[in-house]
C-alpha cells in the first residue's frame, strides 16, 4: 500500500494548521467576531481562506514557469520566511460588522497581506512544485478545522490555551522551515 498520498495530505493538514493558528491580524478579529458569534469568526476565517485559495490558484498555474534553479533559492528564501513567521509568533500578543461583512474583511486582509502574498510565491511554491495536489487538500483542509472550530472555543479557552497554540504554531513553523531549507540546499549542491 501507498502511503504517500496519505503523508502528504497529513502534511499538508499539519501545514495548514500552522498557518492558520498563530496568533495575528486574522485570529485577533476572528476571536473578536466570535464574541458575537462563532459564525461572525467563522466568516472572517472564510474570506481570509479564500484569499489562500485564489493565491493557490495562481501559484498552481504558474508553477512550470519558474526554473528550477529560481526554486532553489526561492526555497531558501521560504524557509528564513518560515523562521521569521515562527520568531513572530513567539512575540505576538485579541464590531458591528454583519457575517457578510466580516467574510469581506478577512478576504481583504488575506488579498492584501504582504505575508501572505510572500508566503503563497515562496513557500506556496515549493508545496505546489514539490508534492502531489493531496498536500493541499490537507492544507486547506487543516485551515477549514481551525476557522470552524476557533470561534466556538474562542471564549472559553482562548486565554487558557494560546499558548500551547502559539508553541504549536512556532515548532511547526520551524520544523517546515528546516525541511524546505534542506530542500534548497540539496538542490543547489
Amino acid at each position: 500500500m501507498d502511503f504517500t498520498i496519505l503523508y502528504e495530505f497529513i502534511f499538508g493538514f499539519i501545514l495548514g494548521l500552522s498557518i492558520a493558528a498563530p496568533p495575528g491580524p486574522v485570529n485577533a478579529i476572528i476571536a473578536n467576531e466570535a464574541i458575537k458569534s462563532p459564525l461572525h469568526g467563522t466568516a472572517v476565517g472564510a474570506g481570509a481562506m479564500s484569499a489562500d485559495l485564489l493565491f493557490f490558484l495562481i501559484v498552481y498555474n504558474i508553477k512550470s514557469y519558474v526554473p528550477v534553479y529560481i526554486s532553489n533559492y526561492i526555497y531558501i528564501l521560504s524557509s528564513i520566511i518560515l523562521f521569521y513567521l515562527a520568531y513572530g509568533v513567539l512575540k505576538s500578543k485579541s464590531s458591528s460588522r454583519g457575517i457578510k461583512g466580516n467574510y469581506f474583511v478577512g478576504l481583504t486582509m488575506g488579498i492584501t497581506n504582504p505575508y501572505q502574498i510572500i508566503w503563497w510565491f515562496t513557500v506556496g511554491l515549493f508545496m505546489v512544485k514539490s508534492y502531489s495536489i493531496a498536500l493541499a487538500y490537507g492544507f486547506f483542509s487543516g485551515i477549514f478545522i481551525w476557522i470552524i472550530i476557533f470561534p466556538f472555543f474562542v471564549k472559553k479557552y482562548l486565554e487558557k490555551y494560546s499558548i500551547y497554540v502559539k508553541y504549536f504554531s512556532f515548532f511547526t513553523l520551524i520544523i517546515f522551515g528546516i525541511i524546505i531549507l534542506y530542500s534548497g540546499i540539496r538542490s543547489l549542491i
